[in-house]
């Protein structure tokens, strides 16, 4: 009999792409901390755009894993460690579209990693300051959608472990799993993007 941890979890595309839209919109507030320090590099960017394409509508395919790898690499290349982690940021929201249908808790960081990565981006900018890490963190509770805390209740509860990047990533879990139930689409946040395919109001 399979664990309980290799349980299947039912995923639609469109559960991909309200999860795929939500990463890149947590990572589009640091990108600029990433351009600063490598004017030069596009790589970031390029992955934020393969992670917008597919949660408009974009197929899933070789270019959200291309410019996810790429953007890891550029990473590497930062000056600082800001820089660093916005492009982490970038990296896991091209990789959040390859969110798996498994019941692990490692499977939460293609939900939020994204939000993790760029609120640690915007603490370290600020000098360490924690206070603004939670502050990000909270602007991520207020632009998730109903539709991707749904999907994340479907999984077990984040990871242990990751130093500070993952402390945030258990905050953001936290606080995402304790909203209620039915809340509103149509948030007013100006923060929270409208669901991808959502019409005007």
């Amino acid at each position: 009999m399979a664990e309980a941890h290799d349980t299947e979890i039912a995923l639609s595309p469109q559960d991909l792409r309200e999860v795929t839209a939500f990463a890149a919109a947590c990572a589009d507030g640091v990108l600029a901390l990433f351009e600063a320090d490598r004017p030069d590099d596009a790589r970031p960017r390029e992955a934020l755009a393969a992670a917008w394409e597919f949660a408009r509508g974009g197929k899933r395919g070789k270019a959200l894993r291309d410019t996810a790898w790429a953007a890891s690499q550029a990473a590497g290349s930062a000056g600082t460690e800001a820089a660093r982690e916005a492009a982490r940021a970038a990296m896991s929201a091209a990789g959040a579209a390859y969110l798996h249908p498994l019941a692990k808790a490692t499977q939460v960081k293609h939900i939020l990693g994204s939000g993790a990565h760029a609120a640690r981006a915007a603490e370290l900018a600020a000098g360490g300051d924690p206070d603004v890490g939670a502050e990000h963190i909270d602007r991520a509770v207020r632009r998730a959608t109903p539709a991707v805390v749904d999907v994340l209740r479907r999984y077990p509860a984040a990871p242990p472990g990751g130093g500070r990047t993952g402390e945030l990533l258990r905050m953001l879990d936290a606080g995402l799993r304790a909203l209620p139930l039915a809340a509103d689409v149509r948030s007013p946040d100006p923060a929270r993007p409208a669901p991808p395919g959502t019409p005007p109001a």
